[in-house]
């Protein structure tokens, strides 16, 4: 029984005269041809081909993509016998299929044979004077960037950059860029074959990436945040094969949120101000339970993805571009005295993103109480109000508490206010403060338990 044969060829790098000569031979010797994409200078050479792109719509991922390519190429196999699969550039090169195709053909249900062809790095290397090896270069695609690329300080040849969005997750990747110029290639070796270099910040706005489009990055500043990206990663994978994770949404992980918060917070006690007499263990713990609330982070995050919503980039950048806004006396020219103009500008300036009225409107009525409270009275000063002209001193809210002859809430509340209120005017923070006092207590309760257990 004869076995199904895929011949695997590579159209070069975009000049049609690129293409290799045994290329055009085994396009002539096989009349049932593929295309992985039309979208490709050389596409022409492949008559009366079928192409894929109409999966690049229908899936959600490339991943998915590539495996729906394979399954077809499998079929068509199968039926005809054999037949011609043409990939840009070089079979070998960043072609997630071919990858995909060779390993599917190691049961022996298929044959898949691969010819070499040229890709674009080779001339990339000429236009770019480099030598690969002497130089050490790797080679990266765009859409794994954050993992493929962590730890890496370059040379890096980032290649599939073709849109904006990608350029800005490669640049989101980066702690702090690279000090040199990048360098665009795009559409090596055709008629507008244009080779520039751009400054690290100017990356995803100062030219128009296509398909035919990588960058060149001399060296990198920092190592990449490979560890975040992995994480994300991980948290993904759980999400797809753990029948825990896969039943999980935003509303049953709400409480898991609420109680790794309040973990992190137990923890920061520990810790205290931080000082250089910390135990090393509290600091431990810290970093255990900052890692169980990240978790919530990028699952919420995962969920949002999922519904094509939002990313872990997304939420990064905008929350980089919401504190770049907030502090013009860092990034701007205003100038403040001290950290209650800060305060000031920041209500100010998040009231006129939001669109608000007023600088309440964003406090939850489901805060707890003290916090509720705590945060109106900081409001409130920072609108220039005459607190003490509204609220009574602790002396008058206790005197006409214990006045009332049933403790009305009004004066209760009014005295609870007005401690609120002390706290803020002494620098203590009034949640920490009752918890602490809560504790104190419930000790010498302890100690009465015990010593008449």
């Amino acid at each position: 029984m004869t076995v199904p044969r895929i011949v695997v060829v590579g159209l070069g790098p975009g000049d049609p005269a690129l293409v290799t000569a045994g290329t055009v031979a085994a396009i002539a010797a096989t009349p049932v041809r593929y295309l992985r994409t039309e979208r490709h200078p050389s596409a022409g050479l492949v008559p009366h081909a079928t192409t894929f792109d109409h999966h690049y719509e229908a899936e959600d991922t490339f991943e998915d993509v590539y495996r729906r390519i394979v399954a077809d190429l499998r079929s068509a196999a199968v039926e005809h016998g054999h037949v011609l699969y043409a990939v840009p550039g070089s079979p070998r090169v960043l072609e997630r299929t071919v990858d995909l195709l060779v390993a599917a053909a190691a049961d022996g249900s298929i044959e898949v044979d691969v010819l070499a062809g040229l890709s674009f790095v080779d001339l990339a290397w000429v236009r770019l004077g480099v030598d690969p090896f002497e130089e050490g270069v790797r080679l990266i695609d765009a859409h794994r960037f954050a993992t493929t690329a962590a730890g890496e300080r370059g040379p890096l040849l980032v290649a599939h950059c073709h849109n904006q969005r990608v350029l800005s997750d490669v640049k989101l990747a980066v702690e702090d860029g690279p000090t040199e110029p990048v360098v665009v290639l795009q559409r090596l070796g055709l008629p507008d074959e244009s080779v520039t270099t751009v400054a690290w910040a100017d990356l995803d706005r100062s030219f128009e990436p296509d398909h035919l489009t990588s960058i060149f990055i001399p060296a990198m500043a920092t190592p990449v945040a490979g560890e975040v990206a992995a994480f994300v990663d991980l948290v993904a994978k759980l999400r797809a094969e753990c029948p825990w994770d896969a039943e999980q949404t935003h509303a049953s992980l709400s409480r898991h949120l609420v109680e790794e918060t309040y973990e992190v917070l137990e923890a920061l006690d520990e810790v205290g101000d931080g000082g250089p007499d910390t135990d090393a263990d509290a600091y431990a713990h810290l970093e255990e339970e900052l890692g169980d609330l990240l978790f919530q982070i990028v699952f919420h995050t995962t969920l949002a993805t999922e519904a094509g919503a939002f990313g872990l980039a997304e939420v990064a950048r905008g929350v980089h571009h919401k504190l770049v806004h907030r502090h013009p006396h860092v990034f701007g020219h205003v100038e403040v005295d001290d950290a209650s103009d800060v305060v000031a500008n920041w209500e100010q300036i998040k009231k006129a993103e939001k669109g608000r009225d007023s600088i309440f409107d964003g406090i939850p009525n489901h805060l707890p109480a003290l916090l509720f409270a705590l945060k109106i009275h900081k409001k409130a000063t920072a609108v220039g109000l005459d607190v003490d002209a509204v609220v009574p001193s602790v002396d008058a809210a206790l005197a006409a508490a214990q006045a009332a002859e049933t403790g009305e809430e009004t004066t209760i509340g009014d005295l609870l206010l007005a401690a609120v209120v002390l706290a803020r005017r002494v620098d203590v923070d009034p949640e920490t403060a009752l918890r602490a006092a809560a504790a104190r207590l419930r000790d010498a309760a302890k100690a009465v338990e015990l010593a008449t257990g």
